[in-house]
């Protein structure tokens, strides 16, 4: 039997694909939790072979679960689940030691399936989005930048991102200025657009 443990925030959902996997004969659900930061300690009392993330859960995101769960319990293989098929999410995931990245909306036997592989050692990713991966590239921001943009995103005055991130106006316009150029965006919040459409933040 595959042990599988369930970490969605989402309840129905949560519910659902526990149904569906039960289903499956090779497959068994050793745990369910609803938050990111109750996964270590789920997973290190019922010793599940697969975790299955969803990537947006309070407490901590999907990808920070992943890295931990790689380093405090390397024989269980991470499986990424996500309603945003993003490239940079993608991107992350794999170098946060994830085994495989999935979207929700893919059918319940490519699922099982996709679970089936990454036990075996097999690394498994939704083949649009890593085709939409490659033709993106990898985020061009750095991390200043990207702390720049968020904070502009919420409409704050450069005064004011300058004062919440401890660096002076110009200093602030420069990381805009450069975010904006890198993306070939309009203004910031175009920038802030793209920069999350892609998964970069």
């Amino acid at each position: 039997m595959i042990r599988v443990l369930l970490a969605e925030d989402q309840g129905i959902v949560r519910g659902a694909l526990a149904a569906l996997l039960s289903l499956e004969p090779d497959i068994e659900i050793v745990a369910e939790v609803s938050r990111g930061d109750e996964v270590l300690a789920a997973a290190l009392a019922a010793q599940p072979d697969i975790a299955l993330l969803d990537i947006e859960m309070p407490g901590l995101d999907g990808l920070e679960v992943a890295a931990v769960l790689r380093e405090k319990l390397p024989t269980c293989r991470v499986l990424i689940l996500t309603t945003f098929g993003r490239p940079g999410y993608l991107r992350r995931a794999m170098e946060s030691g994830a085994a495989g990245f999935l979207v929700k909306d893919a059918p319940a036997t490519q699922l099982a399936a996709a679970i089936r592989r990454a036990a075996a050692g097999e690394r498994v990713v939704d083949p649009e989005l890593a085709a939409a991966a490659l033709s993106v590239g990898n985020n061009p921001l750095t991390e200043r930048e990207r702390e720049v943009l968020r904070a502009a995103a919420t409409g704050d005055s450069l005064a004011e991102i300058a004062r919440a991130l401890h660096l002076s106006e110009g200093t602030v316009r420069n990381y805009l200025s450069s975010a904006i150029q890198k993306l070939d965006a309009r203004n910031s919040k175009d920038a802030f657009r793209i920069a999350e459409r892609n998964g970069w933040f």
